[in-house]
């Protein structure tokens, strides 16, 4: 009796062993996962559309409550699921967000508001700690509707579907290594709109535009059709890349068999075949999109902030193609529409150089591409060729930068009544000996003025503009006068009796005075006619 009553115990115990390790295996297999992206203190997009996506076991029900709403999904064959939220007003009141399967994840300290991608190089990186009067700005970084967060500084050959990262509310404690740029245009939101601003900084310094432009980008741009054939030719999804593919797994099949016989044998291993499109720099094209942009599709934001070209500032026109690239790859990735794209200009850097009227060097010609890019729809341009640095390439005046990156969402985003931009060319009209330009944007007037620090601009009343110049039809440049005439400015130059084209502050470092309007919103470098 002994005998049974141990037996059925002993296979009791076992049976419910097995019942629990089979119990444990089952939750490990169809635990539920979300992007990462999604986490404690995160803004949510208002006015449209959220989509949430993760991943679970094939068939596993997922269902995500937030806010009022449910909303339930199947997780697809290859384990991932995506569901949407229907759109939501702005809201200050923290919320959880749940995500529940067979087990249960909560998300807290939710915001619903507008988000802002901060991408580009080292002036978009440069952190709030760095910048002019640093100390004090993040002591008064106390804003805890607006939300931060920092994409790794990675590279990828192949798409990446997550990353890791993490939310912080804005404090004196989580600012100071944060965008400065992006920091200061979510304050004058949060200042103007009262409505929680949630901030994705995705820069890597130094880097060029390539790197950060997606496959479909250089697609649809002809002028970029040599270097989208190049990318294609080494995707897996093309039938020329898959072709490639299909030999490299042959190789890879063989490699295998040598390199295990190596290490049995503990030889010296042989050369691993090379992956079909394998890039050896972060900076090679489509690379930081991979990994950098790939993984944030399609959380839903309001738009893009953009401070890159010095990497890129010896070219022209082209760097105008790749900027179509980049906005059109992107906008047609995250289908949301043409969301706004809003860029810095490039800065005044290096010692000028006054003897030189015809100008175009340096980042002269990016700078007019930069400023041919505002035909791209519904773009805007932070113009800073009066706050740069002679001594630096990166100025420390972000303030200014992020205050008029501002300016433009204010007015075409949120429809406000403000003066968004400086002056920004338009046309020239040639009478007798002199040359009228007509600008877009002139406010509520025109004037000379300088720019000292983060202090307002300054009107110079007899301030005389050392970098325009006027071209004869010789094709010979010489430095001109400007007089202001209503909402247009008149160049002359007495040594010039047939005019034909006008630059203005066409060259790599000009120094004021400048241009602005009244509202002390500098008009942009520019140059008339076709002439590089």
């Amino acid at each position: 009796m002994y005998y049974i009553l141990s037996k059925r115990i002993k296979n009791l115990f076992v049976t419910v062993g097995m019942l629990l390790i089979l119990c444990m295996a089952s939750d490990l297999l169809a635990e539920v996962k979300v992007a990462q992206i999604f986490g404690d203190n995160m803004v949510l997009q208002r006015d449209i559309a959220v989509q949430i996506w993760g991943w679970a076991d094939e068939g596993e029900k997922i269902t995500v409550s937030f806010n009022g709403q449910e909303a339930s999904v199947t997780a697809d064959e290859n384990g991932k699921w995506l569901l949407k939220l229907s759109p939501m007003e702005a809201n200050k009141t923290p919320s959880q967000l749940t995500i529940t399967g067979t087990n249960k994840l909560i998300l807290k300290n939710i915001l619903i508001g507008d988000v802002w991608i901060c991408s580009g190089q080292s002036n978009m990186q440069m952190s709030l700690n760095q910048v002019i009067q640093g100390a004090k700005e993040i002591a008064e970084a106390n804003y805890p509707t607006i939300r931060l967060m920092t994409v790794p500084r990675i590279g990828s050959d192949s798409l990446i579907d997550d990353i890791k990262v993490q939310w912080y509310e804005c404090s004196p404690k989580t600012s100071g290594g944060f965008s400065a740029a992006g920091y200061f245009f979510a304050r004058k939101l949060v200042k103007e709109l009262d409505v929680p601003i949630g901030l994705i900084s995705a820069n890597w310094g130094g880097t060029r535009i390539e790197p950060w432009i997606s496959p479909e980008g250089y697609r649809l741009v002809p002028e970029q059709k040599q270097m989208s054939n190049i990318i294609d030719s080494n995707l897996p999804t093309t039938a020329e890349g898959n072709i490639k593919y299909q030999e490299f797994m042959s190789k890879m099949n063989i490699w295998m068999e040598k390199a295990q016989s190596a290490v049995a044998k503990k030889e010296k291993m042989p050369a691993m075949p090379l992956q079909p499109g394998k890039m050896n720099s972060h900076q090679d094209p489509t690379k930081l999109f991979n990994s950098m942009i790939h993984p944030l599709i399609p959380f839903a934001i309001r738009g893009v902030l953009w401070y890159q070209g010095e990497s890129n500032g010896g070219e022209g026109m082209s760097y105008f193609n790749k900027k179509q690239a980049l906005i059109k790859g992107w906008r047609q990735l995250w289908n949301q529409g043409d969301f706004p794209f809003y860029f810095v200009q490039l800065a005044n850097w290096k010692q000028p150089n006054p003897h030189s009227p015809a100008g175009a060097f340096g980042w002269a010609r990016c700078r007019e591409a930069q400023r041919k890019s505002l035909t791209i729809p519904n773009t805007g341009m932070s113009v800073t060729v009066d706050i740069g640095d002679a001594t630096d390439i990166h100025p420390k005046n972000k303030q200014d930068v992020g205050n008029r990156l501002a300016l433009w969402a204010l007015a075409k985003e949120y429809k406000q009544d403000v003066v968004f931009s400086g002056p920004l060319y338009k046309e020239m009209k040639i009478e007798g000996d002199k040359i009228r330009i007509f600008f877009d944007n002139t406010g509520s007037g025109l004037m000379i003025g300088e720019k000292t620090g983060l202090e307002p601009v300054a009107e110079t009343k007899n301030g005389k503009i050392k970098f325009i110049s006027i071209m004869g039809k010789d094709n010979v440049w010489h430095w001109a006068d400007l007089v202001i005439d209503g909402d247009t400015i008149v160049v002359s130059c007495d040594e010039i009796k047939e005019p034909q084209a006008v630059r203005y502050c066409y060259t790599m470092d000009p120094t004021g005075p400048f241009l602005y309007n009244k509202e002390g919103l500098p008009a942009s470098p520019f140059k008339t006619g076709d002439l590089l």
